[in-house]
């Protein structure tokens, strides 16, 4: 089992055989950057320092072969062959500064946003739960395996907002939905994520959600606003249908308060006929857009929509480290191009 010195921290882990460099770090408790952990977002990119490393499939949006040769690596895809050092990528507005935590908490709310998407809320033993705004946290149920989801509440809030999308054949999705009730107790591990606000930016937003990828966007657009960021705000909802759509009031809400905000909900599989945009989130915004240099795009939802996504921000001037996107990627389970706008 090689050891990988991370040197933003001069710490060294050992990295068990066949396992990736992130997932070592992670499962240390160290706040790695990372966004998707499935070689799609780029935001753990790393420099290899030194060592032999060997670097799985990943997708050309999120390290170009230009990077690679300049000696960038992903850290998510990244299986060390032997001893190696490494630094990821620093960012100026990095949350670091918002400690790793494990806390328990306590089911005080569930609601049923749409025939798939569950809200909870949960009120933690030592509030509040610090982070920033786009960040996800990592869920534990008793005999279910964790997972990943994304606040959708404000950060220092009293309660913890989560959406819980019921993936097909997903075991903790399916407990969460089923089981999970006021009154039963979790555990909350994180925060976690890059894909956060960066309230420094002055020039304008670009946020693009797909189905309960809606969450982290919504936590990213309320401190947004809340903090009086007055630059243009477009805001894009992708679903496949009618039913698939929820938190149109809130964010109408929101645009209220705001000078310079507007929705677009965008249906990609409407079962009747409907006055919304339709097609792909993707096509809709190359249609609106003549370029997107200066802005900053926040995205969130299943591999497929961020991927085909990135390619057209990219294509329209957006420079690279300007896109922020959270991929809603789950575990053991295949999304194909059905499932542009449904997040897990």
């Amino acid at each position: 089992m090689p050891d990988v010195t991370l040197l933003n921290i001069g710490r060294t882990i050992t990295v068990p055989d066949g396992q990736t460099i992130l997932s070592a770090a992670l499962g240390e408790g160290i706040n790695y950057p990372h966004g998707c952990k499935s070689g799609r977002c780029g935001n753990c990119k790393t420099r290899l320092a030194g060592g032999e490393v060997e670097l799985l499939d990943h997708s050309r949006f999120a390290l170009t072969s230009e990077e690679r040769e300049s000696g960038l690596i992903l850290a998510c895809r990244t299986v060390p062959k032997g001893p190696a050092s490494v630094a990821w990528l620093e960012d100026e507005d990095a949350a670091t500064s918002h400690p790793l935590r494990e806390v328990e908490a306590e089911v005080v709310d569930r609601e049923l946003l749409t025939h798939d998407i569950l809200r909870l809320r949960l009120k933690t033993s030592e509030s509040p739960f610090r982070f920033a705004p786009g960040q996800y946290a990592i869920l534990e149920l008793p005999g279910e395996p964790a997972r990943d989801y994304s606040m959708a509440s404000a950060p220092g809030a009293e309660e913890l907002e989560f959406h819980v999308r019921r993936v097909p054949g997903g075991r903790t999705s399916a407990a969460i939905h089923d089981r999970l009730r006021v009154g039963h107790r979790v555990r909350v591990k994180g925060p976690r994520g890059s894909a956060h606000l960066r309230p420094g930016h002055a020039g304008p937003l670009l946020a693009v959600a797909g189905g309960s990828g809606l969450a982290p966007i919504l936590s990213i657009l309320e401190n947004a606003v809340g903090q009086g960021m007055r630059q243009p705000i477009r805001v894009y909802v992708a679903g496949r249908d009618e039913r698939d759509l929820y938190g149109l009031d809130r964010l109408a809400g929101l645009a209220a308060r705001h000078n310079d905000m507007t929705m677009v909900p965008v249906l990609s599989a409407p079962s009747t006929a409907t006055a919304r945009r339709t097609g792909f989130v993707h096509s809709a915004i190359f249609a609106d857009f003549e370029g997107l240099g200066g802005w900053k795009c926040y995205t969130a939802g299943p591999p497929v929509m961020i991927e085909a996504l990135t390619e057209v921000v990219l294509g329209l001037g957006l420079q690279r480290n300007d896109l922020h996107a959270d991929v809603f990627f789950t575990p053991d389970v295949e999304q194909g191009v059905g499932d542009m706008a449904a997040a897990g």
